[in-house]
């Protein structure tokens, strides 16, 4: 079974360890590379986490989540910049990949998305000489338009790459097919992101059908509809080496697991999905 290149994100067996235990775990199966939730750290302690981690060998892809900068006004959206700095501190600690935003969606009371774009991308430009000074680049994760009122108002791959690019070039893009892989234009816009050089987060699980719970019903690679074969060889075509992340909410399946047969299952998953 195939480990390198594959990332284990930490909310997958947050029901089963805390960080400490998960990094061991992964350790022991073959997994180099994770990607920690800020509760996760905070439930540990940033040293304690930073420790595990180097202890243990592994390289960090990305820390989750920065992001929710639209606020109803401006006292909110400067505790969302603070927030999201201290966010970038845990990240640059860690030596993470990237610090990954989940931009947030319209404030209480909001019907304007176009204005909470707006929030997102004026919290972004305020962060962003902090992050450029702790040498941590930004990954804004597109989710799907179901999320759009109260997670996440950029929900195309397009829309992240259109932001990305009034920002610099160490503002890219996390790809998470359970969000994205609905779209007709997403093999145009991973080629577009490949030639702009912004992929920084590559995340897989899959969508079952029937889907039970919109945020905590995501299923395994190989058990749900999405071709995850073809899109990641759409992302390798797009120039992107980095690690696949397999990243799974699943309060009544996985989670209930012992956590060693989900990490073995990630494995075999990960190994079919470059066999196909």
């Amino acid at each position: 079974m195939r480990t390198e290149g594959l990332s284990i994100n930490l909310a997958t067996v947050r029901q089963q360890w805390n960080l400490v235990e998960a990094v061991e775990a992964c350790a022991r199966h073959g997994i180099t590379c994770v990607d920690p939730w800020r509760d996760q750290i905070a439930a540990v302690g940033l040293d304690t986490a930073v420790k595990a981690i180097k202890d243990n060998g592994m390289r960090v892809s990305g820390v989750c989540r920065g992001g929710m900068f639209p606020a109803a006004d401006a006292a909110g959206r400067q505790a969302a910049i603070d927030d999201n700095k201290r966010a970038v501190d845990e990240a640059a600690a860690l030596g993470a990949d990237c610090l990954v935003l989940v931009v947030g969606g319209l404030p209480k009371g909001s019907r304007d998305i176009g204005a909470a774009r707006q929030m997102v991308l004026d919290g972004i430009v305020a962060l962003l000489p902090h992050a450029r000074a702790s040498k941590v680049p930004l990954a804004i994760e597109p989710l799907h338009p179901m999320y759009a009122g109260d997670r996440a108002c950029v929900n195309t791959l397009k829309q992240a790459l259109d932001m990305a690019g009034q920002l610099g070039d160490d503002v890219g893009v996390a790809i998470d097919v359970y969000h994205l892989w609905w779209d007709p234009d997403l093999e145009a816009q991973i080629a577009r992101a490949g030639r702009e050089k912004r992929i920084l987060g590559y995340h897989i699980c899959d969508w079952l059908v029937p889907t039970k719970d919109l945020l905590l019903d995501r299923g395994m690679p190989g058990d749900g509809v999405i071709d995850l074969p073809r899109i990641r060889g759409w992302i390798e075509k797009a120039g992107y080496k980095g690690p696949t992340e397999i990243e799974i909410f699943s309060a009544k399946d996985w989670w209930t697991r012992p956590g060693d047969e989900v990490l073995k299952t990630c494995i075999e998953r990960y190994s079919a999905t470059f066999s196909s």
